[in-house]
């Protein structure tokens, strides 16, 4: 793996993550080894608007019983049990970030969706399937992360059956001529932080061979969950020692979550940012 994709890994998680979510588990009274989907979706659906948006974008992405569905970024695991539980998907999700991967094969049996799920190391930009092996593939918040799209791209329609689609949930350029603020979620300063414009990743979706089914901007419904998640966040930090007990993100990324988050707000509110979320077929 190249050396820019095992520092991204390093970023995103340390080792110890699979125990420190386990103790966190059983402080709050879970079994760790018995859990449901809700129990556990404040850790596992981290990218802008949760699982909420997760929902959204698979109420418009066609899927079928029975599909097989590579979840591009996978982290831990979040998307990939939703799809398998509410929509009878057999779904392999890849990530570059060790830790994660161990979190989600863990997730995945404590709730019973060991069967539909599996959980791969893997970097975009070079998938180790064989070409035409996915009716779909779902994305959020991953190119955002990656240095060369139109080669992610490539593989992405490479991978995909003819007429197969890409299900895209992502973190977009803005039409502020002003920088994001950093740090955020998918990177601590502008070397690490791969934003498109929308224009600039249709291009690279038609020389990859895929059509737009259908695009939308939800950056403000993102907006709107981020500064109501915000207060909530504040609210645990000012509430001193143990303010962090409720389930959050922050288990993962640490107290520096706080600042993150606030920035993704900022960033947003000054159209810095944008999120989108959208369909797209493959034409070969």
């Amino acid at each position: 793996m190249p050396s820019d994709v095992r520092a991204l890994a390093r970023r995103y998680a340390e080792p110890d993550l699979l125990d420190r979510l386990r103790r966190a588990l059983t402080t709050r009274g879970l079994d760790p080894d018995r859990l449901s989907c809700d129990d556990i979706a404040a850790i596992d659906q981290l990218h802008v608007g949760g699982r909420a948006a997760s929902r959204a974008l698979a109420a418009r992405a066609g899927l079928e019983t029975g599909m097989r569905v590579l979840d591009l970024g996978c982290g831990t695991g979040g998307t990939s049990r939703l799809l398998a539980a509410e929509h009878a998907a057999q779904v392999i999700g890849v990530d570059v970030t060790g830790p994660y991967l161990e979190v989600a094969r863990w997730l995945s049996k404590a709730t019973g969706l060991e069967d539909r799920t599996g959980f791969l190391c893997a970097d975009a930009q070079h998938l180790p399937f064989a070409p035409a092996t996915f009716d779909g593939v779902w994305s959020q918040h991953t190119l955002m992360n990656v240095p060369d799209p139109a080669g992610a791209l490539s593989e992405v329609c490479r991978v995909l059956v003819p007429g197969g689609r890409l299900w895209l949930h992502e973190v977009v350029q803005g039409p502020s001529s002003t920088p994001p603020i950093f740090p955020v979620p998918w990177a601590d300063d502008p070397a690490h932080s791969h934003l498109l414009t929308l224009e600039a990743l249709q291009d690279l979706m038609g020389a990859a061979g895929l059509r737009p089914v259908h695009v939308e901007d939800v950056s403000e419904v993102a907006l709107q969950w981020r500064r109501k998640h915000t207060r909530r966040e504040a609210g645990r930090q000012d509430n001193g020692p143990g303010a962090w007990a409720p389930l959050s993100p922050a288990l993962i990324f640490g107290q520096r979550f706080l600042e993150m988050g606030r920035n993704v707000m900022r960033n947003l509110e000054a159209e810095r940012i944008r999120v989108v979320m959208g369909t797209w077929v493959r034409t070969g």
